[in-house]
C-alpha cells in the first residue's frame, strides 16, 4: 500500500548550521517563501523568540522550531504573497515583516557599474537608504542595507533596532561584484548600526558603514540611518558660480578649523556667526579642514573614518548644509579639505575591511604612510577608486561645496615619499611616480570639472611635479589651482 509523506519544513541541517554560523552567502535561499511540492514552504530567523506564527490571507500558521538558534518553519498547501509575522519574545508579542521575502534593492547596471568601477553616484546604491514600497497588505517603510565586501564570507548587520544581535539579519551576497544587501522593514531614520564581516580569514569584526551618511558622536563609532530633507535654497548662487571663470577672479579664502573657531559651537550657530565674520572681513570663501567623520579630534579631521558622513560633534548632516546655503547666500563659497591619500588603522573602520587588505595597498611598502601612521588607498583597485571618485562628487553635490582642496597631493605622487632607499617599490616603469595615484587625480578633476559647472579642484602639492594645474588633455594633472606653500 502507497504511503504518503508530510511536506516538511526542514532542510538539511548543515544548511541551517551555516546560516546561523553567518557563512550561507545567500540566506534568502533558505529563508522566505519557497515553492515546495506540499505548496509553499516559508521559513524565518527569529533568535531569541519563544514562537514564530505565520500571517497570511487571514489566517494563522504556527511555525515549528526547526534550529536552536531561532530558525522556524512550515508549509502552507498554497501559494504565500504578502505576508507577516507574529513573534513572540519573553518581553512581549509582535507583528513584524519579513526581510527574506524581499527582493534586491540594487538593479542590473548599478550592478554592471559597480563591476566597472564607474558609478559616479555610488552612495545612492551602498549604505544605507529608507525606502517605501506598498503592498496588499499596506505601505511597508524599511532601510536597504548594502556593503563592498568581496571577499568576507558572510556579513551580517546589528543595530539598536535588533538589540545589537547580528544573528537575526545576515546579508546576502549579489555575487561577483563582491555587495552584499539587505532589505529591512521597519528600519527608519535615526536608527543605529553596526556591521558584522566574517573575513576571508575566519575572524569577525565589527566594522562601521563606509557609505554611512551620519555617525554617532565619537568616540562612538555606531553607523546612522540618515535622510536628508533640507530645501536648500542656493540657486543664485550656483547660477552665478557656474558663470564666473575662477582663475581669472579675485578669490580672498578665509581657512577655517570648525572646532576651533569660536569653540563650542555647532553648525547652526556657525551659520550665524560664522557667515557674519566672513562677510565683515571681505573675504571671498571659506575653507574648512576636513569635515568627514574621524575618530580622533587631535588630527582636525585628516584622517577620515566614515568618508560620506560629517563629522557629527557639530550637528546633523543637515545643520551642515545650512551652514553651506548660508554662506552662499551670503555670497561666499565653500571648500572643503579632502583627504584622499590615507585613512587611519582603527579595526572598526576601513583597515582590512574583509578581513584583507581591501581598501588599503596589500604591500606595506606601498600600503601604510610611514610619517603619519596610518594606511594608504590601493589606488590602483577600480572600486576603490570608484570609491575615491565618487566621493568627490558626494560633497558637491549633496552638499553644494564648490571647491576641493586635495591634501597631501606629493605624498601620493611619490611612491619614495618618506621612504628611504630599499623601502619603496618602483612602478612597472621603474619610476618613482605613482602611476594609479595619478589616474586616480586626473579621473577625479575630469570628473568634477565636467559634472559641476564652476566648481573649483586645489591640489596641496609640495614639490615641482610639472603641469599639476594643466588639463588632463595635455599630460597635466587637472587641477584649477595649487595650494601656495611657500609664503
Amino acid at each position: 500500500m502507497a504511503t504518503s509523506t508530510q511536506p516538511s519544513p526542514r532542510t538539511p541541517e548543515a544548511e541551517f548550521d551555516r546560516l546561523v554560523a553567518g557563512a550561507l552567502p545567500d540566506p534568502h535561499s533558505v529563508l522566505g517563501a519557497h515553492p515546495s511540492a506540499g505548496g509553499t514552504v516559508v521559513r524565518a530567523l527569529r533568535p531569541d523568540a519563544r514562537s514564530v506564527t505565520l500571517l497570511a490571507d487571514g489566517q494563522r500558521h504556527p511555525m515549528e522550531r526547526l534550529h536552536d538558534a531561532g530558525v522556524f518553519g512550515v508549509v502552507v498547501p498554497r501559494q504565500v504573497g504578502d505576508y507577516r509575522l507574529e513573534v513572540e519574545y519573553p518581553a512581549g508579542t509582535y507583528v513584524v515583516d519579513d526581510p527574506y521575502r524581499w527582493l534586491p534593492t540594487l538593479g542590473e547596471i548599478d550592478m554592471h557599474l559597480i563591476g566597472e568601477g564607474r558609478h559616479e553616484e555610488l552612495w545612492r546604491v551602498l549604505g544605507a537608504h529608507i525606502r517605501s514600497y506598498d503592498t496588499p497588505g499596506g505601505p511597508v517603510t524599511g532601510t536597504s542595507f548594502a556593503v563592498w565586501a568581496p571577499n568576507a564570507r558572510g556579513v551580517r548587520i546589528a543595530g539598536d533596532f535588533s538589540w545589537w544581535n547580528s544573528l537575526a539579519l545576515p546579508m546576502r551576497s549579489l555575487g561577483a561584484t563582491g555587495v552584499w544587501e539587505l532589505f529591512v522593514p521597519g528600519v527608519g531614520a535615526g536608527a543605529h548600526y553596526k556591521l558584522h564581516v566574517l573575513g576571508a580569514d575566519d575572524v569577525w569584526r565589527e566594522k562601521a558603514d563606509p557609505f554611512a551618511f551620519a555617525t554617532e558622536v565619537p568616540p562612538g563609532w555606531a553607523s546612522v540611518v540618515y535622510e536628508s530633507t533640507y530645501e536648500w535654497k542656493d540657486a543664485d548662487w550656483l547660477e552665478q558660480r557656474a558663470r564666473t571663470k575662477w582663475d581669472a577672479a579675485p578669490m580672498s579664502v578665509y581657512e577655517v578649523h570648525l572646532g576651533s573657531w569660536r569653540q563650542g559651537l555647532g553648525y547652526a550657530q556657525l551659520a550665524d556667526e560664522l557667515v557674519d565674520y566672513v562677510v565683515e572681513q571681505g573675504f571671498t570663501h571659506v575653507e574648512f579642514l576636513p569635515v568627514a567623520e574621524h575618530p580622533y579630534g587631535g588630527s582636525w579631521g585628516y584622517q577620515i573614518s566614515s568618508y560620506y558622513a560629517p563629522t557629527s560633534r557639530f550637528g546633523s548632516p543637515d545643520e551642515l548644509r545650512h551652514l553651506v546655503d548660508r554662506l552662499h547666500r551670503a555670497g561666499i563659497g565653500v571648500i572643503v579639505d579632502w583627504v584622499a591619500g590615507h585613512f587611519p588603522r582603527d579595526d572598526w573602520a576601513l583597515a582590512r575591511f574583509d578581513g584583507t587588505p581591501l581598501y588599503e595597498h596589500a604591500d606595506p611598502r606601498r600600503g601604510e604612510q610611514p610619517d603619519w601612521g596610518t594606511l594608504v588607498f590601493d589606488f590602483g583597485r577600480r572600486e576603490v577608486r570608484n570609491f575615491l571618485v565618487a566621493n568627490a562628487v558626494f560633497w558637491l553635490q549633496e552638499f553644494h561645496v564648490d571647491g576641493l582642496r586635495v591634501d597631501a597631493v606629493a605624498s601620493m605622487l611619490y611612491l619614495d615619499y618618506s621612504r628611504p632607499d630599499g623601502e619603496w617599490v618602483p612602478n612597472a616603469l621603474g619610476g618613482r611616480e605613482n602611476l594609479e595615484a595619478v589616474a586616480l587625480l586626473k579621473e577625479m578633476n575630469e570628473v568634477v570639472y565636467g559634472e559641476h559647472p564652476g566648481a573649483v579642484t586645489i591640489a596641496e602639492e609640495s614639490t615641482s611635479w610639472a603641469g599639476v594645474s594643466s588639463p588632463t588633455y595635455a599630460g597635466g594633472l587637472g587641477f584649477g589651482f595649487k595650494w601656495n606653500m611657500g609664503w
